[in-house]
C-alpha cells in the first residue's frame, strides 16, 4: 500500500512504517540463523563454525549491497514526495541495469577469491574447506540478493513497507523448510544450508518484480524503460556508495574481530557466531527505524516540509529508546536459552562465553539504537559523508581496542570495545547535528 508521509500523524506514521521494516528485516536473518541453528543440531559445532567464519564475509557483500540500494531509495523517495514520477522510474531502472553488472562481478570475484580471503583470516585448517565451500554458494546468490533489496527500495520509497515483508516472509519459511531437507534429512552439511539460502533469495526477489509489476503501474518497467541514466546513476552512486561503505564498515570490521577471534579455539568461534546472529536481531529494528525516518525525512524534504522533518527526527529517537528497554528485558531474561538454540548437547563452556557476552551487551544496545536514529536523519537530509565518518570512526576504535583486550579478557572484550566505539560515534554525531542545524533550516 503506497504512503504519503508529508500529511498526517508524524508518530502513526514512523511507527506504522517501521514495524514492517522491523519484520522484514528480521524475516532476513532467519536466513542466517536458521542456517546456524539447523546447522548447529545436525552437523555439529565444527560446521557451525564454519558459517560463522564466512559469515562476515557475506554480510560484507550484502549490506554493500543494500547500502547501494538505500542510496537509491533516498532519491525515490525524495522524487515520490516532489510528485515527480517520471524521474522515480528513471531512478529504478538505473539501479537495476548498474545492478546486473555489479553483482556478476560479486559472483565471479567471491568464487575465485573465497578460500583465499579465508585463509587470510586464520580460519582453522578443519574448518577452511567446509566454510569456502559454503561461502561460494552463498556468493551464486548475490544477483537475488540485488534484486530484492533493489524493488524493495522502490516500494519502500512510495510508503509501501509490508509488501517485501510478506514475500520475504515467504522466503523465510521456505528456506527453514529447505535447511531440514538439505541438512537434516540428505546430511549435505553447510553446502545444504547455503544452497537453501540461495533458493529462498531467488523466490523472494520474483516475487517483488511480479507484484510491482501487477500492482504498482507506475514503477513497472518495461523493455523502453530500461535505460541507465547518467545524472541519475551519478547522483545515486553519489548517495548510495557513501551508504554502502558506510553499511560495509560493521561487517569489515567484524571480519577484522572475527580474525582475532578464531585463535581462541572452536568453542569461541562457535560462541561468536552465535552471538553475532543476537546482535544482528537486536540491531535490527533500531536499523529498521532508522530507514524509516530517513524515508520519512526525505519525502518531506522533497515536500519542502522543515518543520515536519523536525518532529520526525524527535518522534524517531522516541522511538528507538523504547526498543531499546524492550530487547534489554528480553535478552536479561533469556540470553540462556538463546545461546542453548545453537548446540545440540550440553556445551557449558560455549553457553557460558556467550551468555556473559550477553549480559553486557543489553545495556549496551542503548547506543546504537541512538547512532542508528542520527545516521537515519543525515541519510534522509542527504548528508551521507557525516554517517560514513561517525561509522568509521566507531569501527577503527571497536577493533583497536578488540585487538588489545581480546587476548586477555576473551569474548566480553568484544562488547567492551562496542561501547567505546558508540560513545565516540556519538561524539562525533551529535556536534555535526548542532553545526548543521541552522544550515539545515530547522
Amino acid at each position: 500500500m503506497i504512503k504519503n508521509m508529508t500529511i498526517g500523524n508524524i508518530p502513526k506514521h514512523l511507527v506504522s512504517f517501521s514495524i514492517p521494516l522491523i519484520l522484514g528485516n528480521l524475516f532476513q536473518l532467519t536466513y542466517n540463523a536458521v542456517d546456524s541453528i539447523v546447522v548447529g543440531q545436525f552437523a555439529g559445532t565444527d560446521s557451525l563454525a564454519a558459517v560463522g567464519t564466512a559469515n562476515p564475509v557475506m554480510n560484507i557483500v550484502i549490506l554493500g549491497i543494500t547500502g547501494i540500494c538505500i542510496g537509491a531509495s533516498v532519491l525515490m523517495s525524495a522524487f515520490f514526495g516532489a510528485k515527480d514520477e517520471k524521474k522515480l522510474k528513471k531512478t529504478l531502472a538505473t539501479t537495476l541495469i548498474f545492478g546486473c553488472v555489479f553483482s556478476l562481478g560479486i559472483v565471479i570475484f567471491g568464487v575465485a577469491f573465497s578460500g583465499v580471503i579465508l585463509k587470510l583470516l586464520a580460519v582453522p585448517a578443519e574448518i577452511l574447506d567446509k566454510a569456502t565451500l559454503y561461502l561460494r554458494i552463498i556468493f551464486f546468490g548475490m544477483p537475488f540478493t540485488y534484486l530484492y533489496n533493489a524493488y524493495s527500495a522502490a516500494m519502500r520509497s512510495v510508503g509501501d513497507a509490508k509488501t517485501p515483508i510478506r514475500f520475504l516472509a515467504i522466503a523465510s519459511v521456505l528456506n527453514g523448510c529447505l535447511d531440514m531437507v538439505f541438512v537434516a534429512g540428505l546430511h549435505m552439511d553447510v553446502g545444504g544450508a547455503a544452497l537453501a539460502t540461495v533458493i529462498a533469495e531467488g523466490v523472494s526477489g520474483l516475487l517483488c518484480v511480479l507484484y510491482v509489476h501487477k500492482k504498482i503501474p507506475f514503477l513497472t518497467l518495461s523493455i523502453k524503460d530500461l535505460k541507465l541514466d547518467r545524472t541519475i546513476l551519478r547522483l545515486t552512486l553519489q548517495n548510495g556508495s557513501i551508504t554502502a561503505l558506510q553499511q560495509a564498515c560493521q561487517p569489515i570490521g567484524k571480519l577484522l574481530i572475527q580474525g582475532v577471534i578464531n585463535p581462541l579455539g572452536i568453542d569461541t568461534i562457535a560462541a561468536f557466531n552465535a552471538v553475532s546472529r543476537v546482535d544482528d536481531f537486536a540491531f535490527t529494528p533500531e536499523q529498521s527505524v532508522s530507514h524509516g525516518m530517513m524515508t520519512f525525512v526525505a519525502q518531506n524534504r522533497g515536500a519542502g516540509k522543515k518543520e515536519r522533518v523536525k518532529k520526525g527526527f524527535r518522534y524517531g529517537l522516541l522511538v528507538e529508546f523504547c526498543y531499546w528497554i524492550i530487547i534489554c528485558a528480553v535478552i536479561l531474561i533469556f540470553k540462556k536459552p538463546i545461546m542453548q538454540l545453537f548446540v545440540s548437547d550440553e556445551s557449558f563452556e560455549m553457553v557460558t562465553i556467550g551468555t556473559s557476552y550477553l549480559t553486557l551487551m543489553a545495556f549496551f544496545y542503548l547506543l546504537p539504537a541512538f547512532t542508528n536514529g542520527i545516521q537515519g536523519f543525515f541519510r534522509g537530509m542527504g548528508y551521507m559523508k557525516i554517517t560514513l565518518t561517525g561509522t568509521i570512526i566507531q569501527i577503527s576504535l571497536r577493533f583497536i581496542f578488540v585487538y588489545l583486550l581480546v587476548p586477555k579478557m576473551g569474548l566480553t572484550a568484544v562488547a567492551y570495545a562496542s561501547l567505546i566505539g558508540w560513545i565516540c560515534m556519538l561524539l562525533t554525531q551529535i556536534p555535526y547535528y548542532f553545526l548543521q542545524k541552522k544550515k539545515m533550516g530547522l
